[in-house]
């Protein structure tokens, strides 16, 4: 497969782009492999190049139902950050940040990773003192995380409302410079190019219908095109996790399947180029700009379990109050789309990157609002907790068995509404 360079754009401009290679191949499935993946998303096309990069495992199917992209990766707001702070998160959001900040090079694919800033505001002396909490944490594990006061907000985003009749008013904001957004398809189409050069075999539209075991082990998958047989399969489904982990016999897991809507606006000229975030006790909502031009935000998730990818009037209501709080100025903007993505909610808010009780099954799920940040970390301690049968140090804590043992990761509170931990 060609490297894409601008000699390569040059080329192919002079003789009318019709040089260009597709992307990655498009084989049909083999009887059997070394290792499967389901799930077509970042998390498991990031877990199958990882698995053939480092590990050189080459020999490695991954099946999708639909199609590259077509699921929740185009589904969300792009947000990149590692504002963690308890033990679990803290090291494994980082590490994820890190491998962002080098992928395009890596996957010789421009993912469009723009280290805009992450700004969250903070109304209040008690928001104030939980953040500087966070951050102080942050900076003690090596990130990057500054405190604003209220002038140097207004000096970095001076769109906002910080009138004396404001609804919010806004007293600072805890700044992480590293954080950014990237362009969610790039991500996807990147790591499908990389892996499929390395050898990994992408089958779309290959849903799987059943799971095979043989002796207490896992076997293979029985799927609408034939029965493939391998070792160790990974599943890294998100809103389906539910769905597939019944079939394959893992038993109730403790996560919930939500919808979270998000919104794009009509494009206007270049108005905020930073990440805007607020959350705690005024709502929660969060804003960029895309490169084309789009306000693009959202909120809180439906407070019911769904797995309707559609959004709704309530919702629309509460995320464009929560705008109109802080910026104002966006009242006379159209809204152009509202969208959603169904999410694997955690009962901590808390990810699980983990083997199970089924010999050569493995789990990747309960990502909560922090999916696409994770990606590149996900499939980088995925592919190790496959390759070598037991989790890397970083993901170590992301275990299905911490709730048995009451070794919860309550990050953020964000977690589905039973909160039954």
């Amino acid at each position: 497969m060609k490297r894409y360079s601008a000699w390569q754009l040059f080329k192919q401009g002079l003789t009318g782009q019709t040089g260009w290679s597709p992307a990655w191949r498009q084989p049909d499935p083999k009887p059997a492999y070394d290792v499967i993946i389901i799930g077509g998303g970042g998390h498991g096309l990031a877990t199958a190049y990882y698995l053939a990069k480092i590990h050189g495992i080459t020999n490695v199917a991954l099946l999708e139902k639909g199609w590259i992209g077509g699921g929740n990766s185009g589904r969300n707001t792009t947000i990149v950050r590692s504002n963690y702070f308890v033990e679990g998160n803290t090291a494994f959001y980082e590490h994820s940040l890190k491998l962002w900040e080098g992928l395009s090079q890596d996957l010789n694919y421009n993912v469009m990773f723009s280290q805009r800033g992450h700004l969250n505001l903070f109304f209040t002396p008690g928001q104030r003192d939980a953040l500087m909490r966070r951050y102080n944490i942050m900076r003690l594990n090596g990130i990057d995380g500054e405190f604003l006061n209220r002038e140097q907000v207004q000096k970095m985003v001076p769109h906002l409302n910080y009138g004396n009749q404001a609804r919010l008013p806004i007293m600072g904001g805890f700044l992480q410079a590293r954080a950014g957004t990237a362009r969610h398809d790039a991500v996807n189409w990147g790591y499908a190019r990389a892996a499929s050069a390395l050898g990994v075999d992408i089958i779309q539209n290959c849903e799987v219908t059943g799971f095979i075991k043989k002796a207490g082990r896992i076997a293979g998958v029985e799927t609408n095109r034939g029965e493939i047989r391998a070792e160790k399969i990974g599943m890294a489904v998100a809103g389906s996790t539910s769905v597939l982990a019944g079939l394959a016999g893992l038993g109730k897991l403790p996560i919930e399947s939500h919808k979270l809507q998000a919104f794009v606006s009509e494009p206007i000229k270049p108005f905020l180029d930073t990440v805007v975030v607020y959350g705690a006790g005024h709502g929660h909502f969060y804003i960029s700009q895309s490169d084309k031009g789009g306000m693009v935000f959202g909120g809180n998730i439906d407070g019911y379990n769904s797995y309707a990818q559609k959004g709704n009037l309530p919702i629309y209501t509460d995320v464009a109050s929560c705008a109109m709080n802080v910026m104002p100025a966006l009242g006379r903007i159209k809204l152009l789309r509202q969208w959603a993505g169904i999410m694997d909610m955690s009962m901590d808010g808390s990810p699980f990157i983990t083997k199970t009780d089924m010999p050569g099954f493995y789990l990747n799920a309960g990502w909560c609002y922090g999916g696409f940040k994770a990606i590149p970390g996900s499939g980088w301690c995925f592919a190790h907790t496959i390759a070598h049968d037991r989790p890397h140090e970083i993901n170590s804590l992301l275990t299905l068995d911490r709730y048995a043992h009451g070794r919860q990761i309550d990050e953020s509170g964000h977690g589905p509404y039973p909160k039954a931990h």
